[in-house]
């Protein structure tokens, strides 16, 4: 099975290379059976942001995918999902994803604690090794692409892998409409 590769990046399985992933991310892919198809590759961690990158290693924005985390409240209780969208588009938060939440209002949470509670670095907050009671919500469109850009938990690295996986990692709901845009 080959990995996947992109623009000029280039890419090494992923489970051969958990220095470059965090902690949570290694420990994720190494009990995960679709990890065998996940790479990971090396980046400038300056260019870590989906745009700068996109222009840096020559990947158009439809082949990214960003992970941002929203939390709101119903009947005193938090209700937490990592939403992973096309870098082209942006999280339904105010309709889909807080009417999926049943929650009164839905907004992305602090990124201190966001950082914090995944144990990922900002900027590369990914769907793979999420904390237990997070619920992950993947855009269909993530899930059609060929080869996704995903975090990879830190700055300097990301993931690459068929999209059907994103919406194939642990505790999955691929959810139509989940991002507006593009």
């Amino acid at each position: 099975m080959s990995l996947p590769s992109l623009g000029t990046l280039t890419s090494v399985p992923a489970l051969d290379h958990p220095g470059l992933l965090a902690p949570p991310v290694a420990a994720a892919l190494a009990r995960w059976a679709g990890a065998a198809e996940v790479a990971v590759v090396e980046i400038d961690p300056m260019v870590a942001d989906t745009a700068a990158m996109a222009e840096a290693y020559d990947l158009g924005m439809d082949t990214g995918a960003n992970c941002v985390v929203v939390g709101g409240r119903r009947d005193g209780a938090e209700r937490i999902a990592a939403c992973v969208v096309r870098a082209d588009t942006r999280a339904d938060v105010n309709n889909l994803v807080k009417r999926t939440l049943e929650v009164r209002k839905a907004s992305f949470l602090q990124v201190e604690r966001a950082v914090e509670e995944s144990g990922m670095e900002y900027g590369g907050i990914t769907p793979v090794g999420l904390p237990e009671g997070w619920r992950l919500l993947v855009d269909a469109r993530v899930v059609a692409m060929p080869v996704a850009v995903i975090g990879s938990g830190t700055r300097r690295s990301k993931l690459l892998l068929p999209g059907r996986l994103v919406g194939e990692l642990p505790g999955a709901e691929v959810v139509d409409g989940l991002a507006v845009g593009a």
